[in-house]
């Protein structure tokens, strides 16, 4: 079994899907005017808009609510993406180093779920993410 993706049910598909373009400097693929993907190296974030849930079962998403999942981005710089984008975004937690050896900084996306951008900056925590 692979990890492929993350998906995101959006209320404005656009806006979201221009937020994480803003912050993963690439371009989304649409593969339907309902439905993008942005693909990173380590995984892919699909985004859909709220009508695709009816393609499930209604009601078995619901856009703007997350409440438990943190959308995690590793970058080389932490401190650089912050300064790049704290203008930019709502700012939840500026940058600082976390106990497992992260230096971390979180924001919210336009619906409102958590993103974190994050340095490995311990040896440890460089160690396990193969950076040093």
């Amino acid at each position: 079994m692979k990890f492929a993706s993350t998906r995101l049910v959006a209320r404005d598909i656009k806006a979201v899907v221009g937020f994480y373009e803003k912050v993963t400097h690439r371009a989304a693929q649409w593969l339907a005017p309902v439905f993008a993907e942005i693909v990173t190296p380590g995984a892919t974030l699909a985004i859909g808009s709220a009508e695709t849930v009816a393609l499930f079962r209604e009601g078995s998403a619901e856009p703007a609510s997350n409440r438990s999942a943190i959308i995690e981005f590793q970058v080389e710089d932490v401190d650089a993406e912050f300064e790049r984008l704290k203008d930019q975004v709502d700012v939840v937690m500026e940058p600082k180093t976390m106990p497992w050896g992260n230096r971390a900084a979180l924001f919210r996306d336009p619906e409102g779920t958590p993103v974190s951008l994050y340095t490995p900056v311990t040896e440890a925590a460089k160690e396990r993410f193969g950076t040093r």
